[in-house]
């Protein structure tokens, strides 16, 4: 589980250089799945392959951070370590124990959290430091966490760890997992083909029936990852502050993963309300990828989730949009890391008319044979690395381009040369050769990724959560469409100055009094 953005965007280049067009073979080829939406809502993709003893089985909730708002964000990160918790009998030795010790927990939280707020209100006042020692706790709130912490150990002893995990080891399935992103969350799994009923019972038995233990506990577990995977990593937090200072309102401003302050606040009932609204089944795809037989699939379908009540409201659209920048924002950051530059642009969100043009755009420029490492790598020589593409989100994206300095060299360098490098593009035409080279390329990678189940499983989840699972066969005639004027008109669009957000970064020099590089001679 994680925050890890899925592998939809950039893949391994598959080179047809002396190609003057996409094969036709690559353009005919299409995926062919049987939809089906039961009366609840919920919706069924099935993709049956014979000859796969494996069948790649998941579900997607068209939710993520963008869905949230100040105060819970992190909560659909939370939930995706939610899911894996258990049910009313998976993950518990005694169930009606077990939501009388979560009770209790609700009840010291409450209290507890009034405590926090009157901490919370003498810090603001500058009457206790922060943060906080033990020592400016009252003698109620140390009170209060001793008993969360007796508490938290007899839920620990009511527990079957992992049980959900090893029901399906058992059966030989494999994979088990999930992930957030800014616009969705995806659960996932490897089956045996005669374990589907297995699938369809446990995964529609955890949105039926879900317990949330271990949730004050599994708020600690987040906040750890959220350490180690930003606030211990050289350039984790500063990007944070980049992409808040880029997204000056819309929602994609704040981490998935959540701010310090929400994680540790969220409670049990602001959960609940989320899953209600977000895990309801109108708002969920299923999907099925291998060799199964569809109308048992359908039939096991109606069987398990058939038995999820539709929601009563439909979820909320996400309202707020990014305000239209006005002028260029700028960041240095001091960091132990290489010298490098990244300039972003606000663009377009997935599927707009716009976005094959820049995503072939970044692809002209990126790879060994574009246009970024031949000039400031291989030309100049101000840069070790560089790159381009576009993000499509679901509601904004941006196209960003980025670079590391060699040696010798600074961000502000490369800053210049990826500048003027983006500017040629709004002046001259990219040839007819160098545009049909990417839509080879592009090409054959969707054509490749079709032939993994897992693979083709995320793409059409994924794609499901934002327009539909369709557009993987509508999307290649759209890239192969795009003219050489269209790339020079979208560069003139959006690479403008009071468009673009820059961070700086230098290296960090070392603390004082560190010992510096030891000198190696020759021999």
């Amino acid at each position: 589980m994680g925050t890890a953005p899925w592998p939809l965007r950039r893949w391994g280049v598959f080179t047809i250089a002396c190609a003057l067009s996409v094969p036709s073979a690559l353009l005919a080829q299409r995926v062919e799945v049987e939809e089906h939406v039961l009366e609840n809502g919920l919706r069924l993709l099935l993709l049956p392959r014979k000859g796969d003893p494996n069948v790649a089985a998941g579900w997607v909730a068209r939710v993520g951070s963008v869905n949230e708002r100040p105060g819970i964000t992190g909560l659909a990160h939370l939930f995706e370590h939610m899911m894996f918790k258990g049910t009313r009998v998976i993950g518990t030795r005694d169930i009606e124990r077990n939501l009388e010790v979560m009770a209790d927990l609700d009840r010291v939280k409450a209290e507890l959290a009034r405590e926090e707020e009157a901490l919370r209100s003498r810090q603001r006042l500058g009457e206790a430091p922060e943060p906080a020692r033990p020592e400016d706790l009252s003698v109620r709130h140390r009170e209060l966490l001793e008993e969360l912490a007796a508490l938290a150990k007899r839920e620990q002893d009511l527990l079957v760890k992992n049980e959900f995990d090893r029901i399906y080891t058992s059966a030989g399935a494999s994979g088990l997992n999930a992930g957030t992103t800014s616009d969705y969350t995806i659960y996932f799994v490897s089956v045996p083909a005669n374990k589907i009923e297995l699938w369809f019972w446990l995964e529609s038995d955890r949105l039926l029936n879900p317990v949330f233990r271990e949730f004050y506990s599994e708020r600690d577990v987040v906040r750890e990852e959220r350490r180690m995977r930003i606030e211990s990593t050289p350039t984790g937090r500063f990007q944070e502050e980049f992409d808040a200072l880029f997204w000056a309102s819309s929602p994609y401003g704040w981490p998935v993963i959540g701010w310090p302050s929400d994680i540790e606040a969220i409670t049990r009932d602001e959960a609940l309300e989320f899953f209600g609204t977000y895990y309801a089944p109108q708002n969920i795809t299923t999907c099925l990828v291998g060799d199964f037989d569809p109308a048992r699939a359908l039939e096991l379908a109606r069987k398990y989730f058939g038995r999820l009540r539709r929601g009563p409201r439909e979820p909320p659209l996400v309202r707020t949009r990014e305000v239209r920048q006005l002028a260029e924002r700028r960041m240095t950051a001091q960091a132990e890391t290489k010298p490098q530059a990244r300039i972003r642009f606000h663009t377009v969100p997935d599927g707009h008319s716009d976005e094959p043009a820049l995503v072939l755009l970044g692809e002209v420029l990126s790879g060994r044979t574009g246009r970024l490492y031949k000039a400031l790598v291989l030309g100049s020589q101000v840069a070790n690395d560089a790159a381009a593409y576009q993000r499509g989100l679901k509601h904004e994206g941006y196209f960003e381009a980025e670079g590391v300095a060699k040696p010798g060299k600074a961000p502000e360098d490369v800053e210049r040369a990826l500048l003027g490098e983006l500017d040629k593009l709004k002046s001259e035409l990219v040839s007819e050769r160098e545009l049909q080279k990417v839509k080879n390329q592009r090409a054959a990678g969707d054509f490749r990724r079709l032939r993994s189940s897992f693979h083709l499983l995320l793409q059409l989840l994924g794609r499901d959560a934002s327009r539909s699972w369709k557009t993987i066969n509508t999307d290649p005639p759209r890239f192969e469409a795009v003219r050489a004027e269209d790339l020079r008109r979208v560069a003139e669009s959006y690479f403008r100055p009071e468009n673009r957000s820059v961070i700086l970064y230098h290296t960090q020099p070392p603390p004082a009094g560190a010992p510096g590089p030891k000198e190696t001679k020759s021999p």
